[in-house]
């Protein structure tokens, strides 16, 4: 599992703090295994009742960034930087 510190812009208020995100992709195999980070230029999208979103990793998975929107709200642009 991968956890990032995470961070959303609205547009006319900055970038702001929000909660963290965890990553843990499994399959047949682990894809983000316990301490790993999803590879550079890994792709995640999800759609749920917590809301949807589609987030890019690069920097060799420290960083990522793309948009999400949660019930409620409208879409925001999304980024994150590994904590741990």
């Amino acid at each position: 599992m991968a956890t990032y510190d995470t961070e959303i812009h609205t547009g006319g208020g900055g970038w702001q703090q929000d909660q963290p995100l965890e990553i843990n992709i499994r399959n047949r195999g682990e894809v983000v295994g316990s301490g790993a980070r999803p590879a550079a230029g890994t792709t995640v999208t999800w759609s749920g009742e917590a809301g949807n979103g589609s987030v890019t990793f690069f920097d060799n998975g420290n960083r990522f960034h793309g948009s999400a929107q949660f019930p409620g709200e409208g879409p925001v642009e999304y980024r994150g930087t590994y904590s741990g």
